[in-house]
């Protein structure tokens, strides 16, 4: 089997979920709507996940402010509970997904690289079975909105969040996860201020 019939195999068994419903505080307007080389954030990062996942969600609370955007192959998830965090709006897009494997990305990531991606993709069928996810992991701990869970993790996550959780890393620590290689740490940087994007 080839790379690219390989890829495409895996193509359409993998869904992804971009998280667009943070309140940008920090930043002082909707990151998602940043431009990196005149496109917005939230369009380049739903382009690199349609070259990964056969259907792509966007949770969001606004969708009808990214109605002009052009996305192809994606669909919109109204997030029911706004300011409940990443965690929530991951569980509620997941309820959703009908592929063994999901690809959960958030909005501001300017330097998202499809070919990590792709090549992460590759290594999904070798991830150990009790492993609920696939994620790098960094200094403050996994990277969570850029990497790889498998569906059956879903009863498990709203168990954790009915219990009043909230955290990715706290959630995480319970759970089985394999290591990702990162090949470039500038692939996870996410813009939270005007200083973060000042610096791009």
């Amino acid at each position: 089997m080839t790379n690219n019939s390989a890829l495409s195999t895996q193509h359409s068994a993998l869904t992804a979920i971009v998280l667009a419903g943070g309140k940008s505080s920090r930043m002082g307007q909707d990151k998602a709507l940043l431009c990196v080389d005149g496109v917005p954030l939230l369009q380049r990062v739903c382009h690199i996940a349609a070259a990964c996942a056969e259907t792509v969600y966007i949770v969001t609370p606004w969708p009808e402010r990214y109605q002009n955007l052009t996305l192809p192959r994606c669909e919109f998830i109204l997030e029911a509970t706004v300011n409940q965090g990443p965690l929530v709006g991951f569980a509620q897009g997941l309820a959703q997904v009908q592929t063994d494997w999901v690809l959960l990305l958030a909005c501001d990531l300017p330097k998202l690289q499809v070919e990590v991606l792709q090549g992460w993709i590759a290594e999904l069928d070798n991830v150990g079975e009790d492993a609920i996810a696939a994620l790098a992991h960094h200094t403050k701990g996994w990277e969570p909105l850029c990497g790889f869970y498998r569906r059956r993790c879903l009863p498990q996550l709203l168990d954790f969040i009915n219990q009043g959780g909230r955290s990715f890393q706290q959630w995480l620590q319970q759970s089985s996860v394999q290591v990702l290689a990162l090949p470039d740490t500038k692939m996870l940087l996410n813009c939270n201020t005007p200083e973060d994007w000042a610096s791009l």
